[in-house]
């Protein structure tokens, strides 16, 4: 099993970037290449559509909003990996309750590419990720 995590620390307090990032059916409203999310299965399931119109299948496995966190799964992807399990968090940065960390993490096991491959592709969605979310952020405070 392979893993990475990519992390960002912004200017603004946990709750207000969980506020955004919270919902699972979210991700449209701060990360551009995902045009689409549709929600089934009282929205645990979520259909992304992404820029290039693949699609994505992910189930939400744990959801703490009390924590601002949550897990989910990929169901559906044309991803090299199974037994894909991501979590997404927000939490204060040490000493600052006006600043968030937001870390994107994931393990899986990469199918027909090595462990390193796999790794790259998926740091460099989770970074490119929360470079967006950073980006939003500012064009929301602006």
């Amino acid at each position: 099993m392979a893993s990475t995590t990519a992390t960002v620390d912004l200017p603004v307090p946990p709750d207000r970037v969980w506020q955004l990032i919270g919902g699972f059916d979210a991700l449209p409203d701060w990360l551009p290449y995902i045009s689409e999310s549709v929600a089934t299965e009282g929205g645990r399931v979520r259909r992304l559509r992404n820029e290039e119109g693949g699609v994505i299948v992910e189930r939400l496995v744990a959801f703490d909003d009390a924590a601002h966190s949550y897990s989910y799964a990929i169901l559906d992807a044309p991803f090299p990996v199974t037994d894909y399990l991501s979590t997404l968090r927000v939490r204060e940065v040490p000493g600052r309750s006006d600043a968030s960390r937001v870390e994107w993490s994931g393990e899986f096991t990469p199918t027909g590419v090595s462990d390193d491959e796999a790794v790259a592709l998926f740091h460099g969605i989770y970074a490119d990720g929360l470079a967006a979310l950073r980006n939003t952020l500012a064009d929301r405070a602006a």
